[in-house]
């Protein structure tokens, strides 16, 4: 009985971002095992930004939970929005660049799904908005931000835990949601699920 229950709390990171694992161990959660999901992340025609974070965290808990039935599963998936458009993790710099036109100026929002699937098989969800404000940068700071390489691989083109904090005047909301993952609203849904933070 004792062996069933330890594994049942066995806590599985589906994410590839190092930056989710990050966050989690500055509150003192480390998960037993990282398994990134790995799918196509193209957003469906006419999807919008809510429901497509919603679903790629929910397929990344899925997917992972069915190689690693018994544990407890948390995925996320974060999407930077300005208006309806959802804006790629940049993968090249003419991606960033344009990335960067697109926000400079103006507000946008940051959206990440959480999903946790417990060892029953229930599914839990919530999603996190934080809406943040980019200064309207020059032509030096885009062509030096561009030129550091931050941007690669995050979604929006930005990386607000580094250089890009000093295009951030006004953020409301989650700033760890904007990091990769919301971590008031995953330690209260890993609560839920009977896997307390120890801060």
């Amino acid at each position: 009985m004792h062996k069933k229950e330890t594994i049942a709390l066995r806590l599985i990171l589906a994410s590839a971002s190092p930056r989710r694992l990050d966050l989690l161990r500055q509150i003192g959660l480390t998960p037993d095992l990282v398994v990134p999901a790995v799918l196509d992340e193209t957003p469906k025609r006419d999807e919008q930004p809510a429901p497509y974070a919603k679903r790629l965290a929910r397929e990344k808990a899925m997917a992972i939970a069915a190689l690693h039935p018994g544990a407890l599963i948390l995925a996320a998936d974060t999407v930077v929005a300005c208006g309806r458009r959802i804006l790629p993790k940049a993968e090249t710099e003419a991606e960033a660049r344009r990335c960067l036109d697109l926000l400079s100026g103006r507000r946008h929002r940051v959206l990440t799904a959480i999903c946790l699937i417990a060892p029953g098989g229930a599914l839990t969800e919530r999603l996190v908005v934080t809406r943040v404000m980019l200064k309207t940068l020059n032509d030096a700071e885009r062509r030096a931000y561009v030129a550091s390489g931050e941007w690669r691989g995050k979604a929006g083109g930005y990386a607000i835990q580094g250089r890009a904090q000093a295009f951030i005047p006004w953020l409301n909301g989650s700033y760890s949601n904007v990091v990769g993952l919301p971590l008031a609203e995953t330690v209260a849904l890993l609560a839920g699920a009977g896997y307390p933070a120890k801060p």
